[in-house]
């Protein structure tokens, strides 16, 4: 383990380097390969299936499973936050959450209508896994970087990330589409490809583990609080530092109508993301099964590529225009977006979609984290603060991908969902035009 000052090349280097080993889960299992394999599963019973004592539809049950995987999330975050704080080795707390995972998504290999419950199980810890390892992540921002650096360094990230996804995807669809060209044969009941899409979990998981160890070598531990025993107060330490810092959000004027803001664009955001290729799958009409599974990873590509643009765009009008300004543009543009989807059908029209959530994607998220950390009071306890962040995203994910599913289920069309979402993007940017001018944030 390397000791490396506080914004030090290197040391930047290696945090946003996580970025490229664990994004590929976000785009195979969250976004592309994963909800194809999925969706096609129910193709001979018309999306419908028994489990849990309903009868619901294929989308809805992965949208109450993902969002009964981020309440989970929202509840043990604080948990595990107050004890990393306190004995002063989250980098320990993340290498966990990366292994439960990686493996998580392994064990998607076996994930079959026979045993749903099993599968079920392992999409449900490997977003547990994602999104748990991201709450340390997100917390060695201002540890690792300078204020003037956080926007670029975050970028640089997403950045990296987009693009050693995107390397994996493409040769995950090569073993998709050409399966003889990797000596990958199906049975009679199993085609070649379906055994090629259940490969790239796999090797989705070896690629997290195995690109994170560069991180874990450079990132430092921790900082250790107290020499004393691990006690219950400490295990519930992280909600008491919850409450602190709901507290002092009283005292910050621009944090807290920045978070309101984020909050209610985190519902819109990701629940868009995660459904995205469900939609397409359910909704586009394509000429065949060949080319909807061909289309769809071909727009989630487009999407990666481009968010590679927009994230670097984005930085850059952040620096001319603030931070606030910059997030209230894109917000908007979602917003439109989403009210557009409800009238697309055509491939052609989900391209040229895809290629919109692109620019914007990328964005977002970058700028969403980078401002929380600009507006952050000087403090050296920033686990806490990002775990706060963390729970606002994984309750707004919660209330997203419930509001989506209900309106999936009953309908049995997720148009009008996607529609539902553009509302909330018109709050957040009334929300964010409330958070006071002078702390716009420019550098």
């Amino acid at each position: 383990m390397a000791d490396l000052a506080k914004g030090s090349k290197k040391l930047l280097n290696a945090w946003a380097f996580y970025d490229w080993a664990n994004s590929v889960y976000t785009l195979t299992i969250a976004s592309a390969v994963f909800p194809i394999f999925y969706d096609s599963l129910f193709s001979e019973n018309n999306h419908y299936i028994d489990v849990f004592g309903f009868h619901l539809k294929n989308s809805a049950l992965i949208s109450f499973t993902t969002a009964a995987a981020f309440l989970v999330i929202s509840f043990i975050s604080p948990l595990l936050s107050g004890i990393a704080d306190y004995v002063g080795n989250k980098k320990s707390f993340m290498k966990f959450f990366c292994y439960l995972g990686a493996l998580s998504c392994m064990g998607l290999y076996l994930f079959n209508l026979e045993s749903i419950y099993i599968g079920l199980a392992f999409y449900f810890f490997g977003l547990i896994g994602y999104w748990g390892s991201l709450v340390f992540y997100n917390s060695y921002l201002p540890d690792i970087a300078f204020e003037e650096q956080q926007d670029k360094i975050s970028a640089k990230g997403y950045s990296l990330g987009y693009i050693g996804s995107v390397i994996l995807l493409v040769i995950n669809l090569a073993m998709i589409m050409k399966p003889e060209w990797f000596r990958i044969t199906g049975t009679a009941t199993v085609k070649a490809s379906e055994i090629a899409m259940r490969y790239s979990f796999v090797m989705v998981g070896a690629w997290w583990i195995l690109f994170s160890q560069y991180t874990y070598f450079y990132l430092p531990k921790g900082n250790k609080k107290t020499g004393e025993k691990l006690t219950k107060s400490v295990v519930f330490n992280g909600f008491k530092e919850l409450k602190k810092v709901w507290s002092l959000l009283n005292e910050n004027v621009s944090l807290r109508r920045y978070l309101a803001g984020f909050f209610v664009s985190s519902m819109g955001v990701q629940t868009v993301m995660l459904v995205a290729t469900y939609f397409g799958a359910q909704e586009i009409q394509w000429s065949s099964k060949e080319e909807s599974t061909i289309g769809l990873i071909k727009c989630i590509l487009l999407i990666q590529l481009v968010a590679v643009v927009g994230a670097v765009l984005t930085s850059k009008a952040s620096a001319k225009f603030g931070n606030i300004p910059t997030l209230i543009a894109i917000n908007s543009i979602w917003a439109v977006f989403c009210g557009l989807a409800f009238f697309i059908t055509l491939p052609i029209h989900f391209y040229i979609m895809a290629t919109i959530i692109g620019f914007v994607m990328g964005g977002i998220q970058s700028l969403s984290r980078s401002t929380y950390s600009k507006l952050l009071p000087d403090t050296e306890d920033t686990t806490s603060f990002f775990s706060f962040y963390d729970v606002a995203e994984k309750i707004g994910i919660v209330i997203g991908m419930c509001v989506y599913g209900i309106i999936d289920q009953i309908t049995g069309s997720p148009r009008m969902a996607i529609v539902i979402l553009a509302v909330f993007f018109v709050i957040a940017v009334i929300l964010l035009k409330r958070v006071p001018k002078k702390d716009a944030i420019s550098n």
